[in-house]
């Protein structure tokens, strides 16, 4: 249920996918974006190379602190979408969906899985 504060806001969706969609996550926001929604997605690709992560056990710890922390933005949102290019969903995306679900939010789709 919406406050009156919340009903003056724009809608939050949150993008969840695998990154190695990156891509389709900046297409994604932007459509949503456009549609006058707050978007709410990964901050950081973990598929590519850099010196935040670039030890393993730099990228193990920020791994673990960013799965967390999608959490959080999916408490946020009013609903989430997933990037699903081919309609791949994998096990880190799937349990974000049943957390989601959980939390009674909707589920939409970028592509019919």
């Amino acid at each position: 249920m919406h406050t009156t504060a919340q009903a003056d806001r724009p809608q939050i969706v949150v993008l969840c996918g695998s990154t190695r969609f990156w891509d389709a996550f900046t297409e994604a926001a932007l459509y949503e974006t456009a549609a006058g929604r707050i978007v709410l997605a990964p901050g950081c690709n973990l598929k590519e190379a850099h010196p935040l992560w670039a030890e393993p056990g730099q990228a193990d710890r920020l791994k673990t602190m960013l799965d967390d922390l999608h959490r959080r933005k999916i408490d946020l949102a009013d609903d989430v979408l997933v990037v699903n290019p081919g309609g791949y969903i994998g096990d880190s995306t799937r349990s974000e969906i049943d957390y989601a679900r959980a939390l009674g939010k909707p589920v939409r789709y970028t592509h019919p899985i």
